[in-house]
């Protein structure tokens, strides 16, 4: 029998009762007492894990047996049947739905003493619940987002873990590499760079979790995330794995954080030990193509030998279809497809773009529909979104803006048409920089602007830039469309709303 669980739950309960001593130090609890609750903390996390599908198989009920008939907890129970004839796991799901009074103990003594004991009780008790899930071939979709949503219940009651503050990514040109890895071009061949240790997977985590909106992107993620986790588990005990690969799609507009997510998700692979160094190497098809016969396979081979060990990014990955009868985008493909799968142990490959033509590359090529199964949909970002990102753009900028201001620049966002192209992030930083040359042509005759004026975007820095539509009707020689309101704005085309309640990561402008 796989005694994998049954290590688990010595090692939780022999280190959170350690904790359970240090956080009682200088009282009178009895230490017999506080193992004791340091193994009924552990059956009940597993208890809980095992009843989150409501399944209870033998698989996970024999390792329960085995994990903690030794503990006495379960006299006279020594089956799986008897488990379930005395109601040991049902209902026990409910116990995750708030964290537990000996976390709560812990966590109360960190913040009176500044220790880290409920971060070493989040550790092991997310390794136990890995562990639980993995007990089984197939975990199920309640058993994985019960991970994460569990994961994310601890993660906010951690002491000082997390800023909670929002982020954005900055506008810049397309990257070549993660900014935290080697540049491949920048080294010698011959001299092989020291590569740091992996980031914990909490930490890239919660920087995911940072990024402005993308909450269904989020979900995947995590969910992706608890899957490998639990591969990894079952591989290191040897036991058989479901048979997938980890190469993605990113369907989306423009600027909706593609790239950044891609970054991020480098990382994670890296922590989880799927890939080695964990880079994201970002190309479009002008990377891809050669313009010679012969050229492109070599100039594909060059692409993935950079991405080796990381993640490579191919954006608008469907141009590679397009093209006369001497483009070279054909061959790219089936040298991608190649490449794809002679490396698909030692690097992931995302392909990225609009939603409908990714769709139609995929039905189109069997090479990717066996090797892209699973794509992540990326919608535009809500008004609200917008805002929130044009203010972490300008305060990056030293500037701020008015709560006028900031009613502007939701109204602006509400009279841009949503649909293919929209800018999203891109827009966001589009009306910064516009706003930011107002405000400069309207300060230009006052003498000694105060540091406040020097600093302060107003309503009419917002509502003197022209939006797209403004333009077209000025090269038509239509009259300038009146503005509308915040209520007229956000609705249109019959009622319907202009804009998804969208999701992304503040402004990732790259992909």
């Amino acid at each position: 029998m796989d005694r994998g669980l049954t290590k688990a739950v010595d090692r939780f309960s022999r280190l959170i009762g350690q904790a359970l001593r240090q956080a009682a130090s200088g009282t009178s609890v009895d230490a017999d007492k506080l193992e004791r609750d340091s193994i009924v903390e552990a059956f009940n996390l597993t208890a809980a894990f095992v009843d989150v599908d409501e399944r209870h198989t033998d698989d996970e009920l024999w390792a329960m047996v085995a994990a903690f008939a030794h503990h006495d907890l379960l006299p006279g129970v020594v089956t799986p049947d008897a488990m379930r004839r005395n109601d040991l796991v049902d209902g026990k799901r409910s116990w995750l739905s708030k964290p537990s009074d000996l976390f709560e103990t812990l966590r109360q003594v960190d913040l009176k003493r500044g220790s880290s004991l409920a971060r070493l009780y989040y550790d092991e008790a997310m390794t136990l619940a890995h562990t639980v899930v993995s007990l089984d071939q197939y975990p199920s979709d309640d058993e994985l987002r019960s991970l994460v949503e569990f994961q994310r219940l601890l993660m906010a009651a951690l002491p000082g873990e997390r800023s909670n503050a929002p982020t954005v990514a900055t506008e810049g040109p397309p990257t070549t590499t993660d900014a935290g890895a080697t540049d491949p071009e920048s080294v010698d061949p011959e001299a092989e760079a020291p590569i740091e240790p992996p980031e914990p997977l909490e930490d890239v985590l919660a920087e995911l979790d940072d990024l402005i909106g993308l909450d269904e992107v989020k979900e995947e993620v995590r969910l992706l995330s608890a899957l490998l986790r639990i591969q990894k588990l079952r591989q290191e005990r040897d036991l058989p794995i479901v048979d997938s690969n980890n190469h993605l799609i990113f369907s989306g507009n423009p600027g909706t954080g593609k790239t950044t997510v891609g970054r991020l998700l480098a990382r994670i692979y890296r922590s989880l030990g799927v890939v080695e160094r964990g880079q994201l190497v970002e190309v479009d098809r002008a990377g891809l193509v050669a313009g010679f016969v012969g050229q492109t396979a070599t100039k594909v081979a060059e692409v993935f030998d950079k991405a080796d060990g990381g993640v490579l990014l191919i954006d608008e990955a469907y141009s590679l279809t397009r093209g006369g009868e001497k483009d070279f985008g054909r061959e790219a493909i089936d040298a991608v497809v190649k490449n794809v799968e002679d490396r698909r142990d030692s690097m992931v490959v995302i392909l990225a773009g609009y939603p409908k033509e990714m769709a139609e590359l995929v039905a189109t090529n069997p090479g990717f529909q066996s090797r892209f199964p699973k794509t992540i949909y990326f919608p535009d970002y809500s008004d609200a979104e917008l805002v929130e990102i044009l203010l972490l753009i300008a305060a990056k900028g030293t500037y701020d803006l008015t709560d006028e201001a900031k009613e502007a620049a939701g109204i602006w966002f509400a009279s841009h048409e949503r649909g293919r192209g929209f800018g999203n992030g891109r827009l966001a930083r589009n009306l910064f920089e516009a706003a930011v040359s107002r405000h400069a042509q309207r300060l230009v005759d006052v003498d000694n602007p105060s540091d406040e004026q020097l600093t302060k975007l107003e309503a009419a820095d917002i509502a003197s830039v022209p939006t797209e539509a403004d333009r077209e009707a000025r090269q038509s020689g239509e009259r300038h469309p009146p503005r509308r309101t915040a209520d007229e704005a956000a609705t249109s085309n019959d009622g319907e709303t202009s804009g998804d309640p969208g999701d992304g990561p503040g402004g990732d402008t790259s992909a």
